[in-house]
């Protein structure tokens, strides 16, 4: 079973400043009053070294809790709760109190070689933000929970990329590279699914550096033009197609020409070739008929 975070028990540590000094205090008066005594030393001798002992122990209870930090106490091996209180707090003495910042951190990740969907090598890395939830966790679970959080985080990323392909000129089709915010917040939950044992969560998780490997950045650069050239045709057809289709409708709702189906295919062609072609159309007068 997980270890769970519990609060520890504490006080203010004014208190035990005043008692830990007002009992180094009275030591320093027993040993005062030995030479008041010097037929029966032991006994003042005796109070006083335990009221010595017992103030160190009191005032070594003490510790500072500063903002955004928290106090992990274990009682002799055992895990004895978390001061998560701000200023200073007194505590068994006996326990062993570990410092653990509750302060956002963040790191870049090394840019990671990977195959993507289509099986494309590209580059990829990410900048993770994250923070401590759990410090029982955090501090027992794993052996190093910074490191945990970036060995797992790669995984994530190493994985993330492997699903999704480069590119997609299919808007529906997600990609590293057209659906930014969609891939961050699937790489958040994946990276939170790998890191939630060690008590840690991502506040946020973006992709910093993607490229194609260089051994084949020119050859998909080219590819990537053409497939952009060839889904812009696309549209551009389906669009005049579309354009073409309304105005022999249009003209044949107002009864403006009756075409023939010979003229239909040459107004369709001309129509075609103005809306589809790279450059200006140069008009040709026609003075006679088309036959």
């Amino acid at each position: 079973m997980a270890m769970q975070e519990r609060e520890a028990i504490s006080s203010s540590g004014w208190l035990a400043i005043i008692l830990g000094l007002s009992t180094l205090g009275a030591a320093v008066y027993l040993f005062a009053q030995i030479r008041f005594h010097p037929t029966d030393p032991a006994g003042w001798v005796l109070g006083a070294v335990g009221l010595f002992i017992a103030g160190i122990i009191i005032l070594r209870g003490n510790f500072v809790v500063g903002p955004n930090e928290a106090r992990v106490l274990t009682f002799f091996g055992k895990y004895a709760g978390t001061v998560n209180t701000q200023g200073l707090r007194w505590a068994n003495p006996f326990t062993t109190k570990r410092e653990l910042s509750l302060r956002a951190r963040n790191f870049e990740t090394a840019k990671i070689k990977v195959n993507d969907l289509d099986g494309n090598p590209i580059e990829i890395g990410a900048v993770i933000v994250w923070r401590v939830i759990d410090t029982a966790q955090a501090a027992f679970e794993v052996e190093d929970f910074t490191s945990f959080v970036q060995v797992q985080s790669e995984a994530a990323i190493r994985n993330l990329a492997m699903h999704h392909a480069y590119d997609s000129h299919d808007d529906n089709a997600m990609s590293l590279r057209g659906q930014s915010e969609a891939v961050a917040a699937q790489l958040r939950k994946e990276v939170n699914a790998r890191i939630r044992p060690a008590g840690v969560e991502v506040v946020d998780a973006r992709i910093a550096h993607l490229a194609y490997a260089p051994e084949i950045a020119q050859a998909m650069l080219q590819r990537q033009q053409a497939g952009a050239i060839i889904a812009a045709r696309t549209r551009i057809v389906e669009g005049a197609v579309s354009m073409v289709e309304m105005a022999l409708e249009q003209l044949a709702k107002r009864g403006i020409v009756d075409l023939d189906p010979e003229r239909k295919a040459a107004m369709v062609s001309n129509l075609l070739v103005v809306l589809c072609g790279e450059r200006n159309t140069q008009p040709v007068i026609n003075t006679g008929t088309l036959y």
